[in-house]
């Protein structure tokens, strides 16, 4: 017999704090709270606040009487979960719980619920379980075993019959060395995948950008790959590839990465770092922006300085995508083409239309186009290994036997005839 699915009624809070010197919009934050708390099943947003502060109150978060107003309707709309729009300490949260009678989430707690509910490889399991378990570290390990059985996540957001009980942080230790040994592997054994692409010939392209862009839905409409993709937070959190043949030009292998998000977790950061190391290995970066997001120019700083931190270097070739234009009005449509025309590694598409979509992959080919070498190369006979060496990475498109030796038709980088002669 099916269960209803538990529904949790939940109000988000975005605190806009006067004092804080990195205080964001408080309407697209509150929104973006909103879609994130969207985002996960089981959670029913009932509404949304944003509540003004001259500064944070230490023990509590928020004055006396905001505390006794929100508590009272609270109460009046049955809320069980309320959600807080930055960090809150362990301390407020308990303060809070207790003062309003409900579970209080802080937006890290509930990225990591995402995260859990979305991960999907074992490396993405493992660096959620990972993230989660520093942040309860710093906090009581809530045991809500009713919502573990709805679906596989962390139980940080409570309900009915919850126990709590006090973390003991050697377990906690423990267990965060059996998966980094477990994750040390699997890390491994994406660092070999990857020596292995590396040696295929076709360049790597990366699908970067904030999340709920469209990285999906483009990755999607070029590879016609069928990766899950939903006008949602977080949708992707495992890179995909996929090899393409674009229509003039190469085969590329196309890699669709997680988003990124402003004042992401820091445990987050540290345990995906290995997920977008997929974009240090790539030869050209898309980074993709929703042009049609009024927050769309501080989300592009965001994920320019994400990347700056992963290494990517100043001189990566990039090609930025203005997605979504679909959204827009004509005036609005018209101005975004008409700035986007103004630079050459930018273009204006909507991935949902197919608009602007061919004049995409020709850029991508012209960016390419210097990687790929098409050359012809005879090796006499008596240079076996060599021949065997180009054959064993797949460099060889044709072979054709003449008098003077093997004559190979190559297809491959720069890198790889570098390679070559180093042999």
């Amino acid at each position: 017999m099916d269960h209803d699915p538990i529904v949790t009624r939940t109000w988000v809070l975005h605190p806009d704090i006067k004092s804080n010197n990195d205080r964001r919009l408080p309407e697209p934050a509150l929104a973006e709270a909103v879609a994130l708390a969207e985002a996960l099943p089981g959670l029913d947003v009932f509404s949304d606040t944003i509540v003004r502060l001259p500064k944070a109150h230490a023990g509590m978060l928020f004055g006396k009487g905001k505390i006794e107003e929100m508590h009272q309707i609270f109460d009046e709309h049955e809320i069980d979960l309320v959600l807080i729009d930055g960090p809150v300490t362990p301390v407020q949260q308990r303060n809070l719980e207790k003062a309003w009678g409900v579970k209080v989430l802080d937006r890290t707690g509930l990225i990591l619920e995402i995260f859990s509910d979305r991960a999907r490889t074992s490396e993405g399991v493992l660096q959620v379980e990972m993230a989660a378990l520093s942040y309860q570290r710093t906090r009581l390990v809530r045991a809500w075993t009713h919502l573990e059985r709805q679906r596989g996540g962390l139980g940080f957001v409570g309900g009915p019959g919850e126990t709590q009980i006090e973390s003991d942080r050697r377990a906690i230790d423990d267990q965060l060395v059996r998966l980094r040994r477990k994750l040390s592997k699997v890390v491994k054994t994406r660092a070999l995948h990857r020596d292995a692409r590396a040696k295929v010939p076709f360049p790597i392209v990366a699908l970067v950008g904030y999340t709920n862009a469209g990285k999906s839905t483009l990755f999607n409409r070029l590879t016609g790959a069928d990766v899950f993709a939903k006008d949602m937070l977080f949708a992707t959190l495992d890179p995909t590839m996929r090899a393409v043949e674009l229509p003039d030009g190469p085969h590329v292998i196309m890699s669709d990465t997680v988003g990124f998000i402003s004042d992401l977790p820091t445990e987050l950061v540290a345990s995906f770092r290995a997920t977008l190391e997929e974009v240090l290995a790539a030869d050209l970066i898309i980074h993709v922006r929703d042009i049609s997001h009024e927050g769309t120019e501080e989300q592009a700083a965001d994920v320019r300085t994400i990347l700056t931190s992963l290494g990517v270097g100043e001189n990566a070739k990039q090609i930025e995508v203005w997605n979504k234009i679909d959204l827009l009005d004509a005036d609005a449509q018209d101005g975004v083409l008409a700035r986007a025309a103004r630079h050459d590694d930018v273009l204006a598409i909507s991935s949902i239309t197919g608009n602007g979509i061919p004049e995409f992959i020709a850029a991508v080919e012209e960016a390419l186009e210097g990687d790929i070498i098409v050359e012809t190369m005879v090796l006499p006979y008596s240079d076996g290994k060599k021949r065997a060496w180009l054959f064993e990475r797949s460099f060889v498109e044709a072979e054709r036997q003449t008098e003077h030796g093997f004559e190979l038709d190559l297809r491959w980088k720069a890198k790889n005839r570098a390679q070559f002669q180093s042999f």
